[in-house]
C-alpha cells in the first residue's frame, strides 16, 4: 500500500477526531492508535505535523490527538526511534506551556505526554522539562504539575533529581503570588514528600541506596517555612486544603528539631482549619500524619497541645457519619487514628477525657465519646488493661442515657467489652442487666400519622434486635462467659419488666444450659440455696409454664420457655426429668406446626394443664406440691396487667391443689385466691371459678364449705357496711364478689365427682346460688340491674344443667326448678336491645337453655314456641357483625371488631345448639314444621345477612334431622314440597353463603325424603349427589351458571319429588317469580321451566290455569331474564304457528333487543324446526340487494353503501338461532349453504353503514332511539360466521382465528383479504372435506356484479390453493380454470389475489406444478410487467409466486428463460419498498438451481453477491432472512469450495450472525479463490458507499476495512487505492454516525 494513502487516511481521521458523536470520536482514536501501534513513527509525525499545520485548532480537538499521541507512547514506547522520542517531548513540552494562561484539559494532555515517555526516558524528559524551570522565572502552572506527576509514576527515576528540584524551587515558591501557582507547588511538595517516604521505605529496590532522609530536610523545611507561615492563611479553602495535605506529607521528612520547634504554631494552626473549611477529610489526614511524626521522634512539647487537641478532636468525632458520602467516613477514621497514636503517649490523659465526656449534655458529645471508647477497647488492648476497672465504673452513666442513639453506642461499647474481658469483672454484671432491658423495649409508638424525620433515628424496635443479637453472641462466641451468664439470667425470668425480653432469654439459657449437661459440669445444678437472689424451682415453672399458655405473645415466647423448661428439669425437681423429656418435645411440635391464627388456644390451654398434672403425678411430692400451690398463689399479683395469664395461673393452682393431699393447705389457698382476687375483673372471675371448680374434683366438701364461709365472711359486710358513704361503688363490689361466687358454684358442679353431684344440686349449690343473686327467687320476677351477676347467673345454671344432664343419662331425674330457670332466662333476653349486642347475654342465655331443655320435665307447646320466638327474634334481627354501635349508654363500653366478631359466633353457635335440643325432643316432619315456621319469614327477607342467618340456621337443622332420624314405619314427608318451594329459589341468592347453604338444605331434604321412602341411612343417590357438584359451581355468581344449575336442580328435584308434592312446589315457585331479590325470581322461573318440561305431561288440568298465571306475571315482571325463562315457557307452545312466528320476530326493531334475541334462540332449539327457518332466510339472503350506493350529501360527491335492513335482520335472525346448541344438526346438515350464504354476506357488508332509518319500514313499532353500541353490519355477518363454525363443532378452526385476531381484520377494509385469508387457512387445515361443497356453492358468485363479493371469494380460493387438501379432495382444476378466469378481472385486487392464488399452487400441491408450468410462467411474467399495478402490488406477488413455483419446475421447463428472468429482478434488488427487494432476492436463490453449470449464471450471481452480501445488515428483517437464503442456495454456483462451505454453516434464517466476522473470513476467501476478481468487487462495493441505506453503507466501509486489512502485499496492485480512500474520506463526513464509525474502522485496516 503506498505511503500516501496511509497518509491521506490518517489525516482524515485526524480531521475527524473531534467528531460531535462520542462513538465516533472513540472509533477514530482507536483507528488512528490501530495505525499507531503498527507504524508508530509514521503516525506520530502525521500527530505531529498536524498540530503544527492547525495551530489555531480548537482545544477539544488538540485534547484528542495529544490523548492519542500519550496512548501510542504507552504502548509503544520501545518501538518508537530516539530521534522521535526527543521531537515528542519537545512538541508535548510546547504544547503544555504555549499559552501563558492555563487551559487545563489541552495542557494536561500534553503533560500525560511527558509522563508517559518519563516512565522510560526520565533524564530527556527532565532536560526539557528543567529548561523551562529556571532557577529565578516562575515556571509554567503544568510544568510543576508534570514534576508532581512524574514524581508519582516514576518514584525510582526522579527521587534522584528532587534534591536540585527543591533547591531551585524553594526561591520560586516567594515569587508565586497567585493561588493557582501556590496551589500547584503546594501539590508538588506533597507529591514530592510522598516520593521521597516510598523510596526511603523501599531502599533494597531503590537505584542509589545512600540516599537519606536528611538529605532533604534542610529544603523540605525551608519549603514548609513559606508554606506554613504564608499560604496556610489563604482565603481559598481549596488552597488551605492543599497545603495541610503537603505539611503533614513533609512532617516525616523536617528534622527532628525542627519539627519540635514548630509543633507549637503548627498543631493550632492546623486545628483551626477544622472551621474554615467544610470538607475535614484532608485535615484529618494531615493531622494524623503530623502527629505521627511526633510521636514517632518523642517529641515532649505534644503535651503541651494535647488539651486542644482533644477537644477538636472530640469535636470531629462528635460530627455525624454521613455512611452515603464516603469522605465523611474516612474523616471519621482519620480521627479515630488520631486518638489511637495519642493513646500510645498520653493513656491517662486520653482515657479521663474521653470518660469524663460521657457525663456531657450534648447527645453528639457523647456518641462521640462512646465511638472513641470502643475504638481504643479494640485497637489499643495493652493500654487499656490496666483502665478495665475506671472504664466499668465509668460507662455506668451511659447505662442511665435515655437516648436510643447514645443507647446504641452504649450496646456496641459493651459488645467490645465483652470480648475483651470486662464483664468478669466486678460491675461487668450490669453491663447484661443493660442488654436484657433493652431485650425488654416494648415497640416505638407513633402518633397515627407521624413518622421520624431524622435519618439517624434508633427505633425501639431496632435497638432491641440490635441487643438480641449482642445477647446470642455473648452466649455463642464469648466462651469465658458462659460462667457470668449462667445461671445469673434465670433471675430476669421472673420479673413483669422483663417479659418482653423472655424469648431471646430463654433461647440463650437454653443453649447455655444444653451445653454445661451435656458436659456435665457441676454448676449445671444450680444451689438456690446459694443463690438468693434467683427465683425459686417452684416460681420458675410457673413463670415458664404460663409462658407456654400464650406461645405466640411477647415476641413468641412459648416455645422458648418450653423448650428452657425441659433443659433445667434436673433444677426444678429430679422426677421431673423422664416424663419432661418424653412430654415437651411433644408439645413444642405441635406448636411448631401452629400459628396465631390457627392455634386451638382452649385444646391447648387443656394439654399444659395436664402436662402439669401428669408432672405432679411423676414428682410424687406432696410437700413440694404444697409448696407449688402456695408461691404460684402468692406470685398471682404479677399478672395483674395480663389478666388471661392469670386466669391459666388460676387454673394451674386449681390442678395443683387436686394433687395436694394436705386439707389444710387447700383451705388456706382456696380462701387465698378469693380474698386476693380483683372481682370487678370478669376474665379474673372465671379465672378464679376456673381454678376453685378444678380443686373441687378432689375436695367438693371443703371447697363448698370454704364458698359458704367466703359467702358469709367479713368480705362482704365489710364491703356494704363501712364505707356507707361511697355505697354505690361498693354495691357495686359486693355484686361483682357475688358473681364470682355464683360462677364458682356453677364450675364446683362441673367438676364435682360424679357420684357425688345430684345430692349437693338442690340442697348446696342452687340455694346458695339463689341466696346470693337476690333474697328471694321464687315467685319475685328478678330486677337485678347487675349485667355481671346476670350474666355469672345464666353461666352457672348452664354448668349446672350441663353436669346433672351428664350424671342423669341413665336416672329419672326431675329437675323441680327448670320452668323457673327458663322463665328467667327468657326474661334476659327480652330485657336486651333489639338494635346491637353487646354483652354475651343472649349466648349464654341460649347456651344454658340448651342444657336444660335436656332435662325433665318437658316444656308445653306454648312455652317451646314462646321460647323459640324470643330466640330466634332476638338474634335474626341483630345488624350485620360489621356494623359500627351508635346507640351505646355512656357507661356501656365499646367493643373491638374481633371481640363483636367472637360474640356474634359464639351467640349463632348457641342457638344453634338449641334448636337441634328442641327437634332431638320431637324428630317427625311436625317437629320439623314448629321449627321452620319460626324460621321461613326471615328467609326472604330484604336484608342479606337476615337471609344468610336464617339459612344456615336451616341447614345446620335439617343436617341433624337427617343424622338423627330413625324411620320406623312409612311416614309421608309431607311438607317436602313446601320446604323445596321455600329453599329452591334461594339457591341463586346474592349472598353466596345463601346460595351454598341452599343446596345443602335440598340435598338433605331429598335424602330425608329418601329414608321415608325406605331407603337405608348409608343409601347414595346418583341424582342427589349430584347437587355436590352443583353446590361448586355455585361460588360463580355468572348468572348462565346458577341458571344451569338451577335446572339441574330442577331436574333432580323433579326426579325424586312425589306426585302429590308436584302442585304445591308449581304454584310456589311460580309465586317466587316476584321474589324480593330478583336472582331468586329467576331461579323460580327456570326450576318453573325445568319442571313443566320434565312433569308437565301429569299436570294436563292445570295448563291453562299455569300458562294463564303466567301470562299475567310476565307483564309484571321486571326483570329481564325472568321474562325471557317465562317466554321461553310461552315459545314451547309457539312451534305450531312457524310462519307468523318467523314474520313477526323478523321485523322486530333492528338491533334486536335481549328478548327478541332469546326469542330467536328458543326457536333453534328444535332441530327440523330450525332447519325449516334456516332455509326460509338464506333463501332471501340470496336474492336480496345487500346495500345500496347513496350520495354522502349534496355537497360532496362521494358514495356511500347503506346496507338493506330486511337482509341484516335476517343475517342477524340466523346468528342468534345458532346461538342455540340444539341448533347443531340443523346447522351441520345445512353447513355449505350457511357458510357460502355468510362469506358471500360478510364480503357485501365490508364498508357497509346502517341506514339512518333503519326501523321505519314494514312494522309499527316503536324503533329504539338509540343503536346499541357496537351493532354494525359487518359485525353481525362475521359473528354470525363465527356462531356458525362453533355450532358445526368446528372449535379447531375458530380457535386459531381467535388467537390471531382474524375477525377483527375481516370486519376492517384494510385487512379484510388477512382476515378471509387465515379464515380459508383454518378451513383447509381443520375441516377440509367440507370444502368441495362450499367451493361449488361459492363458484356461481364469482361472476356476481359486486366486487367485494368477488374479492372475498377470490381471497378465499387463492388462500384454499396454498394447501394440498384441493388435489386430495379433486378440486385443482376448478379452483385453476377460476384463477386464470380472474387474472383478467377488471378489478386490481381480484387480479393481484389470483395470481397469489397461482402461486400458492407450488405450495399446496408441488406435484401439479409442471402440469401447469405454462400457464403458470405465462401468468406470473405478465404479473411482473403490469402497468396497471398501484402500490406493485402485482409485482410482488408474482415474484413471490414464480419463487414458489420455481421449487418445483422441471429444469426443462425453466432454462431457456433463467438469465431472462435474472435481468428482470436486477433492478428490483435495491428497491425502496421492502417486501419487493425481499421477493426479489427470494426468487433470485430460488433462481439458482437451474443455473448451476452455466458460466454465464455464474458470472450473473458474482454480479448481484456483493448486493446481497451489504443487505445482510438491511434495516428489514425479513430481507436480512432473505438474504441468507438467497446467499446459502447460491453458494454452490460461485465456484469456491470455501465460500460454499462458509455460507452453508453460518447463513441460517434463525441463527444471529456475527457480521464483521463473516465479512472478515470472506475478504480472505474472496483474495484466496479469486484473486482476478478483486478489482470488480472492490468497485461494486464502493458503488455502495452512496446507497440509501445507512447499514448498507456501513457494511461496504466494512467490507473494503476487511479487505485491506487482509490483502497482501503483492495483491495491491489490484486494488484502485485512489478511489477506496477518497470513498472512505467522503464516509467519515456521512450524516448517520454508524457509518461514520465504519468507516473509521476500516481506516485502522490502512497499513
Amino acid at each position: 500500500m503506498e505511503e500516501s494513502d496511509v497518509e491521506q487516511v490518517t489525516l482524515a481521521l485526524l480531521d475527524s477526531a473531534n467528531d460531535k458523536d462520542p462513538v465516533v470520536r472513540e472509533q477514530v482514536r482507536k483507528s488512528i492508535l490501530t495505525l499507531g501501534k503498527q507504524q508508530p513513527n509514521k503516525v506520530l509525525s502525521m500527530c505531529q505535523d498536524y498540530l503544527v499545520k492547525h495551530p489555531k485548532l480548537i482545544v477539544g480537538h488538540r485534547v484528542v490527538i495529544l490523548q492519542t499521541i500519550e496512548l501510542i507512547v504507552k504502548t509503544k514506547i520501545d518501538d518508537i526511534s530516539y530521534l522521535k522520542i526527543k521531537s515528542i517531548i519537545s512538541l508535548a513540552s510546547d504544547e503544555m506551556t504555549r499559552s501563558k494562561d492555563v487551559v487545563p484539559d489541552w495542557q494536561q494532555a500534553a503533560s500525560n505526554i511527558l509522563v508517559a515517555v518519563g516512565n522510560k526516558y526520565i533524564n530527556d524528559i527532565m532536560e526539557e522539562i528543567l529548561s523551562k524551570f529556571q532557577p529565578g522565572i516562575l515556571p509554567h502552572f503544568f510544568v510543576v504539575q508534570t514534576l508532581a506527576s512524574l514524581s508519582e509514576s516514576n518514584v525510582y527515576g526522579m527521587v534522584p533529581f528532587l534534591n536540585a528540584i527543591l533547591g531551585t524551587m524553594l526561591p520560586m515558591l516567594g515569587m508565586a503570588k497567585q493561588d493557582n501557582m501556590k496551589w500547584v507547588f503546594s501539590s508538588a511538595l506533597s507529591h514530592f514528600s510522598e516520593s521521597i517516604l516510598e523510596y526511603l521505605a523501599n531502599l533494597d529496590k531503590a537505584p542509589d541506596p545512600t540516599v537519606r532522609k536528611d538529605t532533604f530536610s534542610s529544603e523540605i523545611y525551608a519549603a514548609y517555612d513559606i508554606l506554613y507561615c504564608s499560604w496556610l492563611q489563604s482565603r481559598e479553602s481549596k488552597l488551605r486544603l492543599t497545603v495541610a495535605e503537603a505539611v503533614g506529607s513533609m512532617s516525616h521528612l523536617i528534622a527532628h528539631d525542627k519539627l519540635e520547634e514548630q509543633l507549637p504554631k503548627l498543631i493550632p494552626t492546623i486545628l483551626s482549619l477544622y472551621k474554615k473549611n467544610t470538607e475535614h477529610y484532608v485535615i484529618s489526614k494531615s493531622l494524623c500524619q503530623v502527629l505521627d511524626a511526633s510521636v514517632n521522634m518523642g517529641s515532649r512539647v505534644l503535651e503541651t497541645q494535647i488539651d486542644s487537641l482533644l477537644t477538636t478532636l472530640n469535636q470531629q468525632v462528635c460530627a455525624p457519619v454521613d455512611y452515603s458520602n464516603p469522605l465523611t467516613v474516612k474523616n471519621h477514621n482519620e480521627v479515630l487514628r488520631c486518638f489511637s497514636i495519642l493513646a500510645n503517649t498520653f493513656p491517662d490523659r486520653l482515657v479521663m477525657f474521653v470518660l469524663q465526656k460521657l457525663e456531657n449534655s450534648n447527645e453528639r458529645i457523647r456518641m462521640g465519646s462512646l465511638a472513641v471508647l470502643r475504638h481504643l477497647i479494640n485497637s489499643s488492648t495493652s493500654i487499656m488493661e490496666s483502665k478495665k476497672l475506671l472504664i466499668l465504673a465509668s460507662i455506668r452513666q451511659p447505662l442511665a442515657d435515655h437516648s436510643n442513639k447514645v443507647k446504641k453506642r452504649v450496646v456496641q461499647v459493651i459488645s467490645a467489652m465483652a470480648h475483651h474481658g470486662y464483664l468478669e469483672l466486678e460491675g461487668g454484671d450490669l453491663l447484661v442487666k443493660f442488654i436484657i432491658q433493652h431485650c425488654a423495649l416494648p415497640d416505638t409508638y407513633y402518633r397515627p400519622g407521624q413518622r421520624p424525620s431524622d435519618p439517624e433515628e434508633v427505633t425501639n424496635e431496632a435497638l432491641r434486635s440490635m441487643c438480641d443479637n449482642t445477647l446470642h453472641l455473648f452466649t455463642t462466641t464469648v466462651g469465658r462467659l458462659t460462667d457470668v451468664l449462667w445461671p445469673m439470667l434465670l433471675y430476669y425470668l421472673t420479673p413483669g419488666q422483663y417479659s418482653n425480653a423472655t424469648a431471646p432469654l430463654c433461647k440463650s439459657l437454653t443453649l447455655l444450659g444444653t451445653k454445661k449437661r451435656a458436659s456435665q459440669e457441676p454448676n449445671f445444678n444450680i444451689d438456690f440455696n446459694e443463690h438468693v437472689n434467683l427465683p425459686s424451682p417452684h416460681i420458675l415453672m410457673v413463670r415458664l409454664l404460663v409462658n407456654g399458655s400464650f406461645p405466640f405473645r411477647s415476641r413468641g415466647h412459648g416455645a422458648p420457655s418450653l423448650s428452657l423448661l425441659n433443659v433445667i428439669s434436673p433444677n426444678i425437681h429430679p422426677n421431673a426429668e423422664t416424663l419432661w423429656e418424653k412430654e415437651i418435645p411433644a408439645l413444642l411440635s405441635y406448636l411448631e406446626e401452629s400459628t396465631p391464627e390457627t392455634l386451638d388456644n382452649k385444646k391447648w390451654e387443656e394439654s399444659l394443664l395436664q402436662f402439669l398434672a401428669k408432672s405432679l403425678v411423676a414428682i410424687a411430692d406432696d410437700k413440694w406440691s404444697c409448696q407449688l400451690a402456695l408461691e404460684a398463689t402468692r406470685y398471682l399479683s404479677t399478672y395483674n396487667q395480663s389478666l388471661e395469664e392469670k386466669s391459666f395461673l388460676y387454673r394451674c393452682i386449681g390442678v395443683t391443689l387436686q394433687q395436694c393431699s394436705n386439707k389444710e393447705v387447700v383451705q388456706k389457698q382456696l380462701q387465698e385466691m378469693l380474698i386476693s382476687a380483683r372481682h370487678n375483673d370478669a376474665i379474673e372471675r372465671a379465672g378464679v371459678a376456673m381454678g376453685i371448680g378444678l380443686c373441687a374434683s378432689s375436695h367438693l366438701d371443703a371447697t363448698l364449705a370454704k364458698l359458704d364461709d367466703f359467702g358469709k365472711s367479713d368480705a362482704f359486710k365489710k364491703a356494704s357496711g363501712i364505707f356507707s358513704l361511697l355505697k354505690d361503688k361498693n354495691d357495686l363490689d359486693v355484686e361483682k364478689m357475688k358473681s364470682t361466687l355464683i360462677l364458682c358454684y356453677g364450675y364446683v358442679a362441673l367438676h364435682a365427682p360424679e357420684d357425688q353431684i345430684l345430692s349437693r344440686i338442690d340442697s348446696d349449690i342452687l340455694r346458695s346460688i339463689s341466696k346470693h343473686f337476690n333474697t328471694k327467687v321464687l315467685g319475685i320476677k328478678i330486677e337485678t340491674k347487675d349485667l355481671t351477676m346476670k350474666l355469672s347467673l345464666i353461666q352457672s345454671v348452664g354448668l349446672i344443667a350441663r353436669a346433672i344432664s351428664t350424671v342423669v343419662r341413665n336416672q329419672g331425674y326431675m329437675f323441680v326448678r327448670k320452668q323457673e330457670l327458663m322463665g328467667v332466662m327468657m326474661d334476659f333476653i327480652k330485657a336486651e336491645p333489639t338494635d346491637a349486642m353487646r354483652t354475651p347475654v343472649r349466648h349464654l342465655v341460649m347456651t344454658t337453655c340448651a342444657n336444660l331443655i335436656n332435662l325433665e320435665p318437658a316444656l308445653t307447646e306454648n312455652e317451646n314456641f314462646d321460647m323459640l320466638r324470643t330466640c330466634l327474634n332476638g338474634v335474626y334481627g341483630l345488624p350485620p357483625v360489621n356494623t359500627p354501635d351508635k346507640d351505646r349508654g355512656k357507661d356501656e363500653e365499646v367493643l373491638e371488631p374481633q371481640q363483636r366478631e367472637a360474640l356474634y359466633k359464639d351467640t349463632f353457635n348457641a342457638l344453634q345448639e338449641l334448636l337441634r335440643n328442641i327437634l332431638a325432643r320431637d324428630l317427625n316432619p311436625d317437629g320439623l314444621q314448629s321449627v321452620f315456621k319460626h324460621i321461613e319469614e326471615w328467609l326472604s327477607s330484604g336484608q342479606g345477612h337476615e337471609r344468610e342467618r336464617a339459612m344456615n340456621t336451616t341447614a345446620h337443622i335439617l343436617e341433624f334431622y337427617f343424622n338423627n332420624l330413625h324411620v320406623k314405619n312409612m311416614v309421608t314427608f309431607h311438607n317436602l314440597g313446601s320446604l323445596l318451594g321455600r329453599l329452591a329459589p334461594r339457591c341463586t341468592d346474592p349472598n353466596p353463603l345463601v346460595r351454598r347453604a341452599a343446596i345443602d338444605c335440598i340435598y338433605t331434604l331429598l335424602y330425608i325424603q329418601l329414608r321415608y321412602e325406605g331407603f337405608s341411612l348409608d343409601y347414595k343417590d346418583d341424582s342427589v349427589e349430584r347437587l355436590i357438584t352443583l353446590r361448586e359451581s355455585m361460588d360463580n355468581p355468572d348468572h348462565s351458571v346458577l341458571y344451569k344449575t338451577c335446572s339441574e336442580l330442577a331436574k333432580i328435584i323433579s326426579k325424586r319429588l312425589p306426585q302429590q308434592q308436584l302442585n304445591t312446589l308449581i304454584f310456589m315457585l311460580i309465586e317466587g317469580l316476584v321474589d324480593s331479590q330478583s336472582n331468586c325470581s329467576r331461579a323460580s322461573s327456570v326450576l318453573l321451566n325445568t319442571l313443566l318440561k320434565n312433569r308437565g305431561a301429569g299436570l294436563q288440568d292445570l295448563v291453562s290455569e299455569m300458562l294463564e298465571v303466567l301470562h299475567i306475571r310476565l307483564q309484571m315482571i321486571s326483570e329481564e331474564q325472568v321474562k325471557v325463562s317465562v317466554a321461553q315457557s310461552i315459545l314451547i307452545l309457539a312451534t305450531q304457528h312457524l310462519q307468523t312466528v318467523i314474520n313477526t320476530l323478523i321485523s322486530y326493531p333492528l338491533p334486536f333487543d335481549s328478548w327478541s334475541c332469546e326469542m330467536w334462540i328458543a326457536l333453534g332449539a328444535d332441530s327440523k324446526l330450525a332447519s325449516q327457518i334456516m332455509e326460509m332466510l338464506m333463501e332471501k339472503l340470496n336474492i336480496m340487494v345487500p346495500y345500496v350506493d347513496k350520495k354522502e350529501s349534496m355537497m360532496r360527491g362521494g358514495l356511500t353503501k347503506v346496507a338493506t335492513s330486511h337482509p341484516l335482520a335476517m343475517t342477524c335472525a340466523l346468528k342468534e338461532m345458532m346461538l342455540n346448541g340444539q341448533s347443531q344438526e340443523a346447522v351441520v346438515s345445512l353447513f355449505p349453504q350457511l357458510f357460502s350464504s355468510l362469506l358471500v354476506r360478510l364480503g357485501s357488508s365490508v364498508g357497509v353503514t346502517l341506514p339512518k332509518d333503519i326501523n321505519s319500514s314494514g312494522t309499527n313499532r316503536k324503533s329504539p332511539t338509540k343503536l346499541a353500541a357496537g351493532f354494525d353490519v359487518c359485525g353481525v355477518a362475521v359473528e354470525a360466521l363465527r356462531i356458525l363454525l362453533a355450532r358445526a363443532q368446528l372449535d379447531h378452526v375458530v380457535k386459531p382465528l381467535d388467537q390471531e385476531g382474524a375477525w377483527d381484520k375481516m370486519k376492517d377494509p384494510q385487512q379484510h383479504i388477512t382476515g378471509v385469508t387465515l379464515l380459508a387457512r383454518a378451513m383447509a387445515k381443520h375441516a377440509g372435506p367440507r370444502l368441495p361443497a362450499i367451493v361449488e356453492c361459492l363458484c356461481p358468485c364469482l361472476n356476481n356484479i359486486y366486487e367485494c363479493q368477488r374479492v372475498t371469494i377470490t381471497a378465499f380460493f387463492s388462500e384454499l390453493l396454498n394447501h394440498h387438501v384441493v388435489t386430495e379432495l379433486m378440486m385443482m382444476d376448478v379452483l385453476m380454470n377460476n384463477m386464470m378466469e380472474r387474472i383478467s378481472d377488471p378489478s386490481c385486487t381480484v387480479r393481484m389475489l389470483a395470481v397469489r392464488g397461482l402461486g400458492n399452487i407450488a405450495v399446496g400441491s408441488p406435484e401439479k406444478v409442471n402440469k401447469y408450468a405454462k400457464e403458470l410462467l405465462a401468468a406470473m411474467s405478465s404479473g411482473m410487467e403490469e402497468k396497471d399495478d398501484p402500490g406493485k402490488r402485482i409485482t410482488l406477488e408474482a415474484m413471490s409466486g414464480l419463487s414458489k413455483v420455481l421449487l418445483y419446475l422441471d429444469k426443462k421447463n425453466v432454462q431457456l428463460l433463467v438469465v431472462y428472468i435474472f435481468m428482470k429482478i436486477k433492478p428490483f434488488l435495491e428497491s425502496e419498498n421492502d417486501e419487493i427487494r425481499c421477493a426479489s432476492i427470494m426468487l433470485l436463490g430460488n433462481l439458482s438451481k437451474f443455473g448451476s453449470g452455466e458460466p454465464v449464471f455464474k458470472d450473473q450471481i458474482h454480479n448481484v453477491l456483493v448486493s446481497l452480501l451489504l443487505h445482510l445488515s438491511d434495516p428489514n428483517l425479513q430481507v436480512v432472512k432473505a438474504c441468507k437464503y438467497a446467499m446459502r442456495v447460491c453458494a454452490p454456483v460461485v465456484g469456491s469450495e470455501l465460500i460454499t462451505t462458509m455460507f452453508q454453516n453460518h447463513l441460517h434464517e434463525d441463527k444471529s450472525l456475527h457480521y464483521g466476522e463473516f465479512i472478515n473470513d470472506l475478504t480472505k476467501y474472496i483474495i484466496q479463490d479469486f484473486p482476478g476478481m478483486l478489482n470488480f468487487y472492490h468497485i461494486t462495493v464502493i458503488q455502495f458507499f452512496k446507497s440509501n441505506w445507512a447499514e448498507v453503507r456501513a457494511g461496504a466501509a466494512m467490507f473494503i476495512g476487511f479487505l485491506l486489512g487482509n490483502l497482501p502485499e503483492e495483491l495491491f496492485s489490484h486494488i484502485n487505492m485512489g478511489s477506496v480512500t477518497k470513498g472512505l474520506v467522503m464516509l467519515l463526513q456521512d450524516p448517520d454516525p454508524v457509518v461514520r464509525v465504519k468507516a473509521a474502522e476500516a481506516m485502522g485496516h490502512f497499513h
